[in-house]
């Protein structure tokens, strides 16, 4: 006697525009720097000309981890060097 084999025909999953998937964003991720990015603008500008006054900024617009963003030595060669040629 035969084996049966059951097939099931099934459709195929939507595509991701058909699919009704909203994917959580804070709204101020949208919109605000990273710290990194924060950090750049601020020396650009000349808004600071010291470490510690860029970090004391980027605290006070609730960044976090500021001093860990901020450890590397080229890092901080790179912000001391926008920095200075702001001022200039």
């Amino acid at each position: 006697m035969p084996t049966a084999i059951a097939i099931f025909a099934s459709t195929p999953p939507p595509a991701a525009a058909e699919m009704d998937v909203q994917i959580p964003v804070r709204p101020s991720a949208l919109i605000r720097p990273s710290t990194v990015e924060r950090a750049f603008e601020l020396a650009r500008q000349g808004g600071c000309r010291t470490l510690p006054g860029m970090i004391a900024i980027l605290k006070g617009e609730r960044h976090e981890s500021v001093e860990a963003h901020l450890a590397g030595p080229s890092i901080r060669r790179d912000l001391r060097r926008l920095w200075e040629a702001a001022a200039a």
